[in-house]
């Protein structure tokens, strides 16, 4: 059978690069190409993973940032570059080993080195690694082929980025989030970006969102965002769970289950 991605399992390698939601002077942010090595656990066969983000020249460079120079500026990066990373991640594996000895529907997925667990469909597959400017990319998604995938990404922040308000309120920050996305109002259309809901929770920031691009099928987000240090520095996590709509029956509540189940450890 033809896989759509292949790789070794002990160094998964996999090509970033810019994808059609990103419009012109959005994308101006980021360079188009980075490398990254994603290393798949739990598999016995070669398989490929194709992940499309956008990297920022500034943050590749320095992962660790400050708000000392051009604070707004700094924070809008961070914040596109997590966002434009996760949404663009697509794991469109095929065929997998399922873990059959696992009874129940979900099962806890806990990393303790980054310090924090999710509940994952127990059938789903894992796949980690890191990326310049990027700590660390947890990627979760099912067996077969699908669009569907919940990604956790880590990155550096500096000393003065301590709490989620460092990026404004949770509407705030959602609002800049989704208008930075939409290009709905260009001519010719661009990506249509649309806010559903927002809030805080427990020192978390949630935000569900819709983006669609002209003549592509609609794609549901879920983020989930929180701050933590592990000892030498802050760093931002951010959790995210899309699905596109024709697969909204099939993943939608699991992406939801999963994305609302993110907790630091």
């Amino acid at each position: 059978m033809a896989m759509a991605m292949a790789a070794p399992v002990s160094s998964l390698s996999s090509q970033f690069y810019c994808r059609s939601v990103l419009l012109p002077h959005v994308s101006d942010l980021f360079t188009a190409q980075s490398r990254s090595h994603f290393h798949q656990r739990g598999f016995n066969k070669n398989r490929n993973l194709n992940v499309f983000c956008c990297q920022n020249n500034a943050i590749a460079q320095n992962p660790c940032l400050s708000t000392e120079d051009h604070s707004q500026t700094r924070r809008r990066e961070i914040l596109f570059h997590t966002v434009f990373t996760a949404i663009s991640l697509h794991a469109n594996f095929s065929v997998a080993s399922p873990e059959n000895d696992l009874q129940e529907d979900f099962r806890m997925y806990s990393d303790d080195v980054n310090k924090f667990k999710i509940m994952i469909p127990r059938d789903w597959q894992v796949g980690a690694g890191d990326g310049n400017g990027i700590k660390s990319v947890t990627a979760f998604y099912p067996e077969e082929t699908s669009n569907s995938n919940v990604s956790i990404i880590i990155t550096g922040l500096g000393a003065d980025f301590t709490r989620l308000e460092s990026f404004g309120k949770v509407d705030s920050f959602a609002e800049t989030l989704v208008s930075g996305l939409d290009r709905s109002w260009r001519r010719p259309p661009g990506v249509a970006a649309k806010l559903i809901d927002s809030k805080a929770t427990n020192g978390l920031y949630y935000v569900e969102y819709t983006l669609q691009n002209p003549g592509e099928s609609r794609r549901f987000l879920f983020s989930v965002l929180g701050i933590a240090n592990n000892g030498w520095y802050n760093r931002l996590y951010t959790v995210t769970g899309q699905f596109v709509e024709e697969e909204a029956e099939k993943y939608g509540s699991k992406i939801e289950k999963v994305v609302a189940s993110f907790r630091l450890l």
